[in-house]
């Protein structure tokens, strides 16, 4: 099984922050954010905009492109590290909105690795012949979780949300990856105490950078290897839009060319969970993409957490 996107959909706050004007907020200048990050800008929810009204927007445009109806979904997962409320969960949030009603919902917080996740729990459900149609979300609005004193993490982040529809599709079948490495998960945290203010994002990221770099090159060279598929078939390899360097060297140790790694960190920032369907989205806007491709995709971030998958376009 390896499932096929038949429709994506983005959506994305108004209001967009570059780094000067974050510059007047902490001691920092747009070179030094471009240089150690790559981004420029990024996307900041307010006025209304949330976790859950990304969600329901990119969840419509992604129903449309795929040309079905929301009724038809068996499945709808949202994976989210910001949801507005614990009760009921984003995904009902979602079902009651574009009228999903036979779709069973639930979230998940697996943060920058959500999306991989969901997308690889969705092909188990489909292998088990409990489900046709899912819808799969990511949606943040982390700038509500960032300390925006801390210089080392308030640079890094932005909102939005992505999501696709994925039918089923048995012309093929790949084992997934995913690993969790639950010792190493202060390196990543966030503290949401109930009936008091949510805390901020604390990060490591000397630590997070070194478990990226070292961990997406192996469990991408584990994928290839199970599932006997060469890296001349790739056509691209989607990873989670953290960071440039990340990114960088990632390639340079598959010995891999970089145009085979897309990114669109400049403009949006770590989005999290949304910023591989966001980044899908633009890449077929683009028509990067031809029937057939090839397409791993990686997720990695907290827990920490570690998700690969091959995608056939």
């Amino acid at each position: 099984m390896i499932g096929k996107i038949t429709g994506i959909g983005t959506a994305l706050p108004k209001y967009v922050m570059d780094n000067e004007e974050l510059s007047t907020m902490v001691e920092t200048t747009d070179q030094w954010i471009r240089e150690r990050t790559g981004i420029r800008t990024r996307h900041i929810a307010r006025n209304g905009e949330t976790t859950t009204s990304l969600a329901i927007e990119a969840a419509k445009e992604a129903l449309k492109a795929a040309k079905i109806e929301a009724a038809s979904l068996d499945l709808i997962i949202v994976s989210t590290n910001t949801a507005i409320d614990l009760m009921p969960n984003t995904a009902c949030e979602i079902q009651k909105e574009i009228g999903a009603f036979v779709a069973t919902c639930f979230d998940i917080t697996v943060a920058c690795s959500g999306f991989v996740f969901a997308y690889n729990t969705v092909l188990a459900y489909m292998r088990a012949n409990m489900c046709k149609k899912a819808l799969i979300v990511g949606s943040e609005t982390l700038s509500n979780v960032v300390d925006w004193s801390d210089r080392g993490s308030c640079i890094l982040f932005g909102d939005g949300a992505g999501a696709v529809v994925l039918e089923e599709d048995d012309s093929e079948n790949f084992k997934p990856l995913m690993s969790s490495m639950g010792a190493k998960g202060e390196a990543l945290t966030l503290t949401n105490s109930f009936g008091k203010a949510r805390d901020f994002m604390a990060m490591d990221g000397s630590e997070v950078f070194k478990f990226a770099v070292a961990s997406v090159p192996k469990i991408i060279e584990e994928l290839l290897m199970i599932n006997q598929f060469e890296k001349e078939k790739i056509k691209y390899y989607v990873l989670h839009q953290a960071n440039k360097r990340i990114i960088d060297a990632v390639a340079k140790r598959l010995k891999e060319p970089l145009d085979k790694f897309p990114t669109n960190v400049e403009n949006y920032g770590n989005t999290s969970s949304a910023s591989i369907p966001i980044l899908l989205k633009e890449m077929d806007e683009k028509n990067s993409f031809k029937k057939g491709d090839y397409i791993v995709m990686v997720g990695f971030g907290a827990g920490l957490s570690l998700g690969a998958t091959i995608l056939k376009w």
